[in-house]
């Protein structure tokens, strides 16, 4: 008996409940096996002591960092007095634009500059006891001298950029503009002619400050980022050295340095430890205001400028002409423009020039010293070409018609600076002063011959 097999096809609705099945099966199976959570990141870094230049590109990198690295907040801690205006200044600008939320912990103040820093932040914690504010602008004059209050369009000018920046943040403006300028009136708040500061209870209160917290860990619970990965920053070595270089009494010696070595170098012969110790300390001047963005290519440009304008000052064009003035105003522009930044005022600008104004004198002075002194110094006649090694001793070998004005005297032609052109019985001789200038006109006598320099000395002149 054969039998006869028909294939049915199965039920739609079968189908479809046994892939129901399996769907709910591979639910099941990613349910049992969870992705491990990743914790938010939250980068913390100190501002405390002065706000100099140096610290502005430290912010600037912790905030790039932080936002390539996704993290949930970037948490200033300040504790300062306040410091240079175009270092806060910069600061603040790099917060405004950060991509990644910014949160200012004041832990114990934030005064001046501090201030500044602090409202240009996304968030405000204040720790008990807390102060902020008392932010009018100053002028620093030279090391040791006191602070001097500044013109009214600088207190202006703060004012306004305090409100600005608390305008962005939704803060009251009235309360920042009180911090810079005395005459801003607050009823209940501040009476006209004192500056505001508040304590951490008046901060809360009025809405300038959005949190209390005494520690790291409860700015995170107040910030809803309990357990997240707290990662400080710190500074890099090459930015702890340009926080040193760009110090107000280091930037003044290095310059000072620089140019006196230049100097000493001009005046003697060869290429020596002058030179180097002059042009190493200019370097260091320039790439430390290079990387906190003052010093750039026209400041160098100008400088190269000067010290060119006043080598053919010193060694072309006799006297002190234009081309003298050019080179020192160059050298005072580019030096100078060195030492400002964003939001420089005229008084910031003056301050910046009289600091290289009294190191351009200073290095003049010495130098002037160590030209005169130094080679009388057995230490000094290595590094200075003064000699007595005269042809008698087979040292040199000067011409016999050099030689045979050995002890004439005449009358300088020219101003000897310290080289020019003097005049010994009607005719004209190349010479070299001993070390002084000597004016057109006045008498002179040649005290030796080396080589092929004729060295002459001023007459004393009678009374």
């Amino acid at each position: 008996m054969t039998r006869l097999y028909v294939w049915r096809r199965p039920p739609v609705a079968g189908l479809l409940a046994g892939l129901g099945l399996l769907g709910l099966l591979t639910v099941a199976a990613a349910t049992e096996a969870p992705r491990p959570a990743t914790r938010p990141v939250v980068v913390v870094a100190r501002i405390e002591g002065v706000i100099d230049l140096g610290l502005a590109p430290f912010v600037d990198r912790v905030l790039a960092e932080a936002t390539t690295a996704g993290a949930a907040a970037v948490i200033l801690e300040i504790n300062t007095f306040g410091g240079r205006v175009d270092a806060a200044v910069l600061i603040r600008d790099a917060l405004l634009r950060a991509g990644v939320r910014t949160v200012a912990f004041v832990n114990k103040r934030a005064i001046s500059a501090g201030a500044l820093i602090s409202l240009a932040a996304e968030t405000i914690v204040m720790a008990d006891g807390g102060t902020i504010g008392a932010a009018t602008p100053v002028e620093i004059g030279l090391p040791g001298a006191p602070a001097q209050p500044v013109a009214e369009k600088t207190v202006s000018y703060m004012r306004k950029e305090f409100r600005a920046t608390a305008e962005s943040r939704k803060r009251p403006p009235l309360l920042a503009e009180a911090m810079v300028d005395a005459d801003v009136e607050i009823p209940g708040v501040i009476d006209k002619g004192k500056l505001l500061t508040l304590t951490t209870e008046e901060a809360l209160k009025h809405g300038l400050a959005d949190f209390r917290a005494d520690s790291l860990p409860a700015v995170l619970t107040s910030l809803a980022l309990v357990g997240a990965e707290v990662r400080q920053a710190t500074q890099t070595w090459a930015e702890t050295l340009v926080r040193f270089l760009t110090h107000q009494v280091v930037s003044s010696l290095l310059m000072a340095v620089g140019i006196l070595g230049i100097i000493v170098e001009i005046r003697t012969p060869g290429f020596g430890v002058p030179g180097a110790l002059g042009i190493l300390s200019l370097g260091l001047f320039f790439w430390g205001h290079w990387l906190v963005r003052l010093a750039g290519w026209e400041e160098l440009l100008l400088v190269g400028a000067g010290l060119i304008l006043l080598a053919i000052e010193l060694f072309v064009t006799p006297g002190f002409g234009v081309t003298g003035v050019l080179g020192l105003a160059a050298l005072l522009g580019g030096l100078g423009l060195s030492l400002v930044g964003a939001g420089a005022t005229w008084e910031v600008v003056i301050t910046a020039v009289t600091r290289v104004a009294v190191s351009l004198l200073l290095a003049i002075a010495v130098s002037l010293a160590l030209l005169r002194f130094l080679p009388r110094l057995p230490f000094g006649r290595r590094l200075v070409l003064e000699t007595e090694l005269t042809a008698r001793e087979g040292f040199a070998s000067a011409p016999e018609t050099d030689r045979a004005w050995l002890g004439k005297r005449g009358t300088a032609a020219s101003t000897l600076r310290p080289a020019g052109i003097a005049d010994f019985e009607g005719e004209r001789v190349d010479v070299v002063s001993d070390g002084d200038f000597i004016e057109a006109g006045e008498r002179i006598t040649v005290v030796r011959v080396d080589g092929n320099r004729i060295v002459v000395r001023a007459l004393q002149r009678k009374d």
